[in-house]
């Protein structure tokens, strides 16, 4: 015990001459509000090797995310049919795909960037809209279907649609405007953006006239360059929403967003 008398004043000494910091949220890691779930690495496993423990770990582990993806994006069949994990690996099989594949895994070895990025802005989004629930995020390879699949408090990436503008596959498909926002720099907007109209949909937005689904996706990409903090997206909707907010400051965001009577916004004509 005599001992102890003697220890305790020399790490109290030691402690305060290191300002006995305890190390902060950064220091341990834990500082994201979320981070990328790799579901597309079981996918390569699987689709490249044939890896049985990989499908068998896609079926358990991540059964909506496997349903989604086999019946909603690259609508192969059912998941109940008998041979639909065959049919999923031949459907893969092609060389080009086989590429592709690769080409994804290479580009995205590394995806703490996006971590981070998606941890910055559902920070800042829910700052602005309180009550919004930050969605689980994963990571897919679509066969160069959706970019982002939205539901049930996820948001899917395809990262197969952001290999960059200079990827030869997409000249095939795509027009050059189009590839220019299918690089990683888009995944954060993109992912807010269809996040945002999951939860806050126009109401009969087939049949309503042009100009107020204009209006409506202009809000929404208002709001996502307040939280990028520079204009992701500018067009003369957004900038009509920008004019209306300037005008009514007291204007809440979930306001905006419920916001049908789109009378109150003035658009420039071209």
């Amino acid at each position: 015990m005599r001992h102890l008398y003697y220890i305790l004043p020399l790490v109290l000494f030691i402690c305060f001459g290191c300002q006995f910091k305890l190390p902060s949220d950064n220091e341990n890691g834990n500082s994201l509000l979320l981070e990328v779930d790799r579901y597309d690495r079981l996918e390569y496993r699987y689709l490249t090797t044939g890896d049985f423990s990989a499908l068998q770990q896609m079926n358990t582990e991540y059964p909506i995310e496997t349903r989604t993806l086999i019946e909603d994006v690259v609508k192969i069949g059912e998941i109940t049919d008998p041979d639909i994990n065959s049919k999923f690996l031949k459907f893969y099989q092609d060389t080009t795909l086989q590429s592709m594949i690769a080409a994804v895994e290479s580009e995205y070895a590394n995806t703490g960037d996006l971590d981070h990025q998606l941890s910055t802005a559902f920070n800042r989004l829910k700052q602005l809209l309180p009550d919004i629930e930050v969605p689980k995020v994963y990571t897919q390879i679509s066969a160069l279907d959706q970019s982002i699949v939205v539901g049930n408090g996820t948001i899917g990436i395809s990262l197969d649609k952001y290999l960059g503008p200079d990827y030869p596959l997409y000249a095939r498909y795509y027009s050059p405007s189009q590839r220019k926002q299918m690089s990683r720099e888009y995944i954060l907007p993109d992912c807010l953006t269809f996040y945002l109209m999951s939860i806050y949909p126009l109401q009969r937005f087939e049949t309503r006239p042009q100009l107020e689904r204009d209006l409506h996706i202009g809000k929404i990409q208002w709001i996502v360059n307040q939280v990028m903090t520079r204009r992701i997206y500018h067009s003369r909707y957004e900038e009509a929403v920008e004019t209306f907010m300037k005008q009514n400051p007291k204007t809440t965001y979930e306001d905006l967003l419920r916001m049908t009577d789109f009378s109150r916004f003035k658009v420039q004509e071209n």
